[in-house]
């Protein structure tokens, strides 16, 4: 199979096409004839060393498909399953495995190319939104970077919860994607200081939640804006690290929470997983957005990882095999 492999970290010209053997699924594994994988910044993580992993390696943990073999153990999947999940190995390739308790069956209403969109940023948005600070009607939140895959879904999310969003983004085109999506208020951090004119909109520290998956350009003066008890959500770092604080700070300003979720301690166990799919697949149904801002062929993973890395995406981007 045709795959794409990563021998050394570093740019995305470490991102190599080359032909490997189709890998065996294993006890309590599927293997999944890929349709579409999703992009997203973990990969970029991972191929620039940030997140190590052991080297060569195939990245891509998002992904659907039909299952074409099941391993031993496999109950309630079936071969030509059509299939999405989160929890991929090898997503960049013709084929690729997955653990089957980590698998969800894709309705037929639903495009394989719009499950592999949804499947990990809609679980994000999903346990953001509903667990990790539970929106409630009356609740302010401010999701940055959100013309972004997770920030449409979060958008979406939180004014079905009834909550109201103030949306960041950085061009007049993104900010028409965020008020499309439902925010009440856009702000062009490219134009604007996006605290102040929060602070104008709310008054001084009246934000109840900030989803941050920028992190390092954002994240300080995030915490300048939550009221006493609230809480700052880290999900991600796309413009870096955030530096090292003293947490009295967190007190010092009220006695915030900050918290740095991840997708696997939402989804522990299998009951949870498809309790979050089954509300994103009714949603869908129910007008859920999900925007593929473009594809790619597999052989050009490089020019998708520089397009992630240059936010200029507006929405979901796929690698087709």
């Amino acid at each position: 199979m045709l795959a794409i492999r990563i021998h050394e970290t570093g740019g995305p010209e470490r991102l190599t096409v080359e032909e490997v053997p189709i890998p065996e699924a294993g006890p309590g594994q599927v293997l999944i004839r890929v349709a579409a994988t999703g992009v997203n910044f973990v990969e970029v993580y991972h191929r620039q060393g940030l997140y190590p992993r052991a080297l060569p390696f195939i990245p891509g943990g998002e992904l659907a498909g039909t299952i074409e073999k099941l391993g031993a153990g496999v109950q309630d999947l079936k071969v030509g399953d059509r299939v999405a999940t989160a929890s991929g190995t090898g997503g960049y390739a013709q084929f690729a495995l997955a653990p089957a308790e980590q698998v969800v069956s894709v309705p037929a209403s639903i495009s394989l190319e719009t499950a592999a969109a949804l499947i990990l940023q809609g679980l994000t948005a999903h346990y953001l939104a509903v667990s990790t600070f539970a929106l409630k009607a009356g609740d302010t939140a401010l999701v940055h970077a959100a013309a972004g895959g997770v920030g449409l879904l979060l958008t979406q999310i939180a004014k079905r919860k009834g909550a109201r969003v103030l949306a960041t983004v950085s061009t007049t085109e993104k900010a028409d994607l965020a008020r499309k999506a439902g925010a009440d208020h856009v702000i062009l951090y490219t134009q604007t200081d996006f605290a102040a004119e929060v602070e104008q909109l709310t008054g001084k520290r009246a934000v109840d939640v900030v989803y941050d998956g920028v992190g390092q350009t954002t994240f300080a003066r995030g915490l300048g804006l939550l009221r006493p008890r609230g809480m700052m959500v880290l999900f991600g770092q796309s413009s870096g690290p955030v530096a090292a604080f003293d947490p009295l700070l967190l007190s010092r300003n009220g006695s915030l929470f900050v918290t740095r979720p991840t997708l696997g301690d939402y989804t522990q166990t299998r009951g949870e997983l498809l309790s979050r799919t089954d509300d994103l697949f009714s949603w869908v149904a129910d007008g859920l957005s999900v925007r593929i801002d473009r594809t790619f062929p597999l052989a050009q993973a490089r020019a998708a990882h520089s397009c992630l890395e240059s936010r200029a995406s507006m929405g979901k981007i796929l690698l087709l095999p």
